[in-house]
Parts: structure tokens; sequence; C-alpha cells
């Protein structure tokens, strides 16, 4: 019983760790492809009650601004992935964070495209066809889908026996409750 409450504490904490690092880093890639175009960051909005923001004035080169928030924000992960070598606890929940930013930004940028939702919007007003965003789901989606499924499966997650330890669960309770804490102290509403 213990260890299904710490197996279900673990993955409500890592789904919200990676839903927050999901959005601050592809936040960071609106603002690195800002400063690399020359625009001026005015504010970035990431806050855990609503949907992230990055707001750039004056922005001479939106689309690529628009553009490097999904790229960065799912080829950032993966890269940290295969820099991580040793198996373990770390690596699997970096894995993990890389599949959900893969799927995460795949899915928000094709399916967005059809209703121009968000960033969405902007590329289509720059230009962007829809074929286009949709093939960047189609590239990225399977591929988070392909590394998440070499962690196994949910079944398998919980019915094993030693998979998720006290210490891993009290770590992933702390990492999320700092990060909550940074954002609401920098980023307030």
């Amino acid at each position: 019983m213990m260890q299904a409450y710490c197996k279900l504490m673990f993955a409500v904490c890592l789904v919200t760790l990676c839903w927050y690092g999901m959005m601050a880093i592809h936040e960071l890639g609106h603002v690195i492809g800002a400063w690399a175009t020359g625009g001026t960051v005015t504010r970035v909005f990431l806050h855990p009650l609503s949907i992230s923001r990055t707001d750039v004035s004056p922005n001479p080169s939106p689309g690529i601004v628009v553009w490097l928030g999904p790229v960065v924000g799912s080829f950032l992960p993966l890269l940290s992935l295969t820099m991580l070598r040793r198996h373990g606890s770390l690596r699997s929940v970096i894995q993990f964070f890389a599949g959900f930013c893969l799927v995460a930004n795949g899915a928000y940028i094709s399916v967005g495209s059809l209703g121009g939702v968000g960033d969405c919007g902007q590329m289509l007003r720059c230009g962007t066809p829809i074929w286009m965003m949709v093939a960047f789901g189609v590239l990225t989606v399977p591929g988070g889908l392909m590394i998440w499924h070499r962690l196994g499966s949910v079944r398998q997650f919980f019915g094993a026996e030693t998979t998720v330890t006290p210490r891993l669960v009290y770590a992933t309770a702390i990492a999320l409750s700092l990060l909550l804490l940074a954002v609401f102290v920098l980023f307030p509403k």
C-alpha cells in the first residue's frame, strides 16, 4: 500500500515538474530567438495558474522567435538525454521529461495549427504553411512516445516492487516545491 502511494505521489510530482519545465524551456527558446535576431524581450510570463508566454518588442523576426520556442523546447531536453550516459533514476526522469517535451510541443504545434492557437497563430501570420506545423508534430510526437516506450509500461511502473524509492519521492516533491516557489516569486501574476 505504501509503495503504491509513493509511486502515485512520484508520478503526480514528476508530471507537474515536466509541465512547468517544458513551459520554461519552450519560453527560453523564444528568448533565445529574440536575442539572436535583435529583438527585445519585454516580459516572460511563466505562472503556475496560466499558460506561459514571452512578449518581444520590437520583434524584427517574429517567425524565428516563434519557431525557436517549440524547437528549443523539444530538442534541448533531447540533447540533455543524449549527454547523460549513466543509467538509473536520474536518467529515467530525464528520459521521461525529454519524451514529455517532444509530445507536448509537437502536439501543441500540429493540433494548434488547425485553429491558430497561441504560437500557431503567429506562425500562420508569419507565413508558415500548415503542413510544416503538422510535420513538426509528426516528427516529435512519435519520437517522444518512442522515448517513453523504452521506459516500460504504466502497468510495469505500478507493478514493479522497487521502481520508486521514498528518497526519489522526496527529491521530486522538494524539486517541485522549489520550482513552484521560484515561479511564484519570479513571475507574479
